[in-house]
């Protein structure tokens, strides 16, 4: 099982990979580029991102900065919206639904680290340096018809449904189940969304 495989399957991988540097280093060079392009240049921020992401559906707007570990692991429907400065930490599939809105500073992570410190960068070199560390993954789906709320942040694992609302500065650690608005740290449902 190659190094990427262990990562999309949830598994303790290492991120040193040459594979996974590769196409690391092929993302923050295509970010790069996307985030500097001028702001009316649409057919080259349309190509930069046909390369950069995974797939996604008609009328996807990502508004710059945009960040992103890979790229190739994120998916989005038809008619989304980034708004700016995002962090999308895609070591695993991160797919969003068709017409969903995502506000400013919202980070999405499906990368996280053993609790151990042993587990997380192993044996010390013989020079006292260590390896990359090593992490484990898992994806995050959000479903369609959802609006995610300014500065949240949404941790490994993570499900949330159709028609969901999830209110600025939440921190989202469960799922949420459709038609819900949810909001706080942990976020927690609050209401119907009818």
């Amino acid at each position: 099982m190659t190094e990427r495989e262990k990562m999309l399957a949830g598994e303790l991988y290492d991120c040193g990979d040459e594979e996974l540097l590769t196409q690391w280093h092929k993302a923050k060079n295509l970010i790069r580029e996307f985030n500097n392009t001028v702001s009316e240049d649409l057919e080259s921020k349309n190509n930069i991102l046909n390369q950069l992401l995974g797939g996604r559906g008609k009328n996807l707007w990502i508004t710059p900065p945009f960040y992103a570990d890979y790229g190739n692991n994120i998916y989005f429907g038809n008619n989304c919206e980034v708004n700016m400065n995002c962090t999308f930490l895609d070591d695993n599939r991160i797919e969003i639904g068709d017409n969903t809105l995502i506000a400013p500073n919202v980070q999405i992570y499906t990368a996280f680290h053993p609790t151990n410190a042993k587990d997380r960068f192993g044996t010390p070199n013989t020079d006292g340096s260590f390896e990359f560390c090593k992490t484990i993954t898992a994806p995050v789906i959000i479903g369609n018809n959802v609006w995610i709320g300014g500065g949240t942040i949404i941790m490994p694992g993570i499900t949330i449904g159709d028609n969901v609302v999830i209110g600025a500065g939440s921190v989202v650690t469960k799922d949420v189940t459709s038609n819900k608005i949810a909001y706080g740290n942990p976020c927690k449902i609050i209401r119907d969304n009818i």
